[in-house]
């Protein structure tokens, strides 16, 4: 019988291996960080330095990339990510811009006011928006921009059903309005916020994560850790299908005053 240790490794393994052959590891697409990169404003012939935390197999970090004269460091917690990223950044000729670091985003080895921009897609609810936004202050330089997507309810009030399975998944979850209370009050003044739309959730994350199910389990024997991992996804998506009115990730925007 496995113990908690060795039962949370095999989880993260399994997770890896259903993640890691799908461009992105959450909602989101290039249309949206290049719109993202629009709004925040950036001079894109200025010579940048960025952090990619939680870049995942590198869907934004290759579009940071392409568009920006930047150098950026992309941080993941999985080394197996990162190998992916490193063998698409080499296939697109663009390693020379991109430096891979494998750690916690919680434990990061950077340096105050290092950063023009600190990067993050779909991640920072690993350790909570308000304690990523204001950990990360302090490794951006003055004026440097914060870009973060955040999951956010896009409605006041929502369907009991869906209300209890976010509240059980990240208590964090709440309306843009306070999302951005929490930048305001934490050295950061907006500058822009969106919606990502459906197809960010659908089309790009959920439909190529259920067309690899089938193989995820094959690879895995059909073993149980397995077949939860695939009910527990079923059931975000088909929570998604039924209340996706109620909530999405925001992209919000802000530069760092203090």
């Amino acid at each position: 019988m496995l113990g908690d240790k060795d039962k949370r490794v095999e989880d993260y393994q399994l997770l890896i291996d259903l993640h890691k052959g799908t461009n992105r590891q959450g909602p989101g697409g290039d249309a949206e960080t290049e719109l993202a990169i629009g709004l925040s404003m950036i001079d894109r012939s200025a010579p940048l330095k960025i952090a990619d935390i939680g870049c995942g197999t590198g869907a934004s970090t290759l579009v940071l990339a392409k568009q920006l004269n930047a150098q950026i460091t992309a941080v993941d917690f999985f080394q197996d990510f990162l190998d992916v990223l490193e063998n698409r950044a080499q296939n697109l000729g663009l390693s020379q811009k991109i430096s891979t670091l494998c750690c916690s985003m919680d434990n990061l080895p950077f340096g105050d006011r290092e950063f023009d921009i600190i990067w993050s897609e779909g991640a920072i609810y690993n350790i909570g928006f308000e304690r990523g936004v204001k950990d990360w202050n302090r490794y951006l330089k003055l004026g440097g921009l914060l870009v973060v997507s955040e999951i956010t309810w896009t409605t006041d009030s929502r369907p009991p059903e869906l209300q209890k399975y976010w509240d059980d998944a990240y208590s964090e979850i709440d309306v843009a309005s306070s999302k951005i209370r929490v930048l305001e009050t934490n050295g950061y003044s907006p500058v822009g916020y969106f919606v990502l739309p459906e197809h960010c959730w659908m089309e790009n994350y959920y439909r190529p994560m259920q067309n690899s199910f089938k193989d995820f389990l094959g690879r895995n024997g059909n073993s149980e850790a397995a077949s939860a991992i695939i009910e527990e996804e079923s059931r975000e998506i088909k929570l998604y299908e039924k209340f996706k009115t109620h909530y999405s990730y925001g992209v919000y925007i802000a530069s760092k005053l203090a």
